[in-house]
């Protein structure tokens, strides 16, 4: 019966997200028009995010270690285990921000519109996309636009529970390159609200743990910190996935 009413719920978040993509769509393309609107169009996706965990029942419980600082750039990394994470972080990041993400993502109607305007898309399997994309993450972050990626390069959908798996090398260096701290963001337990698009599981509403580290500065570092600084964050986020029975 519980098998049952996860998969209603899935059916019916999907509705939900369906229901406001279709809402604020012409929204979301009117202010892609001008790079100047493109503070609009983060907002917009900030409050589309909102909305849908509102009414698909999940709520956020932010704990944070340090206050984040209005105003400063960041690169937040996060561990990646379900489609409510893009929810999650748009909640979370301060001021004018942006995702690195698959460049399959392109293929989707909606979120095209930000891949081809102020998120990144990246081909993990080319090393010139790569390159380009965090060539263009780093000018982003020179004009103050944050960074949000996920280091593990995408879900793990072989392990339930799933498990943090190793981390790619480019944010750490771009950090390091660039003097920018890194947040590291400990999504706890957002897989038991929903695994990857809860296609196997279902979905169900409910709280999602969400714990953000202290800023880690980098402006003494140097690009031969980078693997440590790498070990790092992933020990920071581990650290907190563990005590909430993420094995």
């Amino acid at each position: 019966m519980i098998d049952y009413l996860k998969q209603a719920h899935r059916i019916y978040s999907i509705f939900i997200i369906l229901f406001f993509s279709i809402i604020f769509f012409p929204f979301y393309y009117l202010s892609a028009q001008n790079p100047k609107t493109y503070g609009l169009l983060n907002w917009l996706r900030k409050l589309n995010s909102r909305l849908c965990a509102f009414f698909i029942g999940a709520l956020f419980r932010f704990t944070f270690e340090e206050p984040l600082q209005e105003g400063q750039t960041y690169i937040y990394c996060s561990n990646h285990t379900s489609n409510l994470d893009i929810m999650i972080l748009c909640t979370l990041a301060r001021g004018r921000f942006h995702f690195m993400g698959k460049e399959e993502l392109l293929k989707n109607p909606v979120l095209k519109i930000f891949f081809k305007t102020i998120d990144i898309p990246v081909n993990r399997e080319s090393r010139v996309s790569a390159f380009r994309a965090f060539k263009r993450a780093a000018e982003n972050l020179e004009q103050g636009m944050s960074l949000i990626i996920f280091p593990e390069g995408g879900i793990d959908d072989e392990h339930y529970p799933p498990k943090l798996m190793p981390f790619k090398n480019g944010p750490f260096r771009l950090a390091i390159e660039n003097k920018v701290p890194i947040v590291a963001v400990s999504l706890t337990d957002i897989w038991k609200r929903m695994w990857d698009d809860g296609s196997k599981y279902g979905s169900s509403p409910g709280v999602c743990n969400i714990y953000v580290h202290k800023p880690v500065l980098t402006a003494n570092l140097t690009i031969n910190d980078s693997d440590e600084l790498k070990h790092r964050i992933f020990d920071l986020i581990n650290s907190k996935l563990v005590t909430n029975d993420y094995r």
